[in-house]
């Protein structure tokens, strides 16, 4: 039994539920735009990309600690096959040399959390596009059946044919977004990881020469 005036409710549910489908279709194509460019420039950062190997971060954290003085620190960092953002962090650290080294202890490790909040920005629309992209397939999956559902009880195939068709197309593409998206993510995590691992390991070489000055 229906309760009267539930009519009205659930026809307003259904208006607003098939309005919902046009802007879903539209969120889908503008996370598939923008999975192809992070994909893109994840090709594009790994065929640039140069990461330094461990016998030359050997090499570098014992130079710094060799060091004998802050301008022969900062050259031994400029020679370095880091990349430019870690030379720079690095740089700035050796250049406070002369306050104490409970601020410099304080300095280096908040220009290396600015550094790893700057990488984490980087993966944040991948990150998202992993949660809302199968949302989104999930929507597109969902909305189309409701009139298809009612098509089928009327005799009308063609209606129900196209409802399911974008049923499904939705939900394919919302998924394959995600998973590329968790993809991405995945590998830049990983790249950025290991260079910030890499950057606090000659920093902390940096702190213990500076200290015994």
């Amino acid at each position: 039994m229906i309760i009267q005036g539930t009519e009205t409710l659930t026809s307003l549910i259904h208006i607003i539920s098939e309005s919902l489908l046009t802007p879903v279709v539209i969120l889908i194509i503008i996370v598939v735009v923008i999975v192809i460019l992070a994909f893109g420039g994840l090709i594009n950062e790994y065929i640039s990309r140069k990461p330094i190997i461990s016998k030359d971060l050997e090499d570098l954290v014992r130079k710094v600690s060799f060091s004998a003085n802050v301008d022969q620190m900062k050259e031994e960092i400029k020679n370095s096959n880091l990349f430019d953002y870690q030379k720079e962090v690095l740089t700035r650290i050796a250049d406070n040399h002369d306050i104490g080294p409970e601020a410099r202890k304080a300095l280096a490790s908040e220009l290396i959390s600015a550094e790893e909040t700057r990488l984490i920005k980087k993966t944040n629309k991948t990150d998202i596009i992993v949660r809302v992209g199968p949302i989104l397939g999930l929507l597109g999956t969902l909305i189309p059946l409701g009139p298809g559902l009612a098509a089928l009880g009327t005799g009308d195939i063609a209606t129900l044919a196209q409802s399911l068709t974008i049923a499904f197309d939705t939900t394919v593409t919302g998924l394959s977004a995600g998973a590329v998206a968790f993809f991405v993510s995945k590998y830049k995590k990983q790249w950025y990881e290991t260079e910030l691992i890499d950057m606090e390991t000659v920093a902390e070489a940096e702190l213990e020469t500076i200290n015994k000055w």
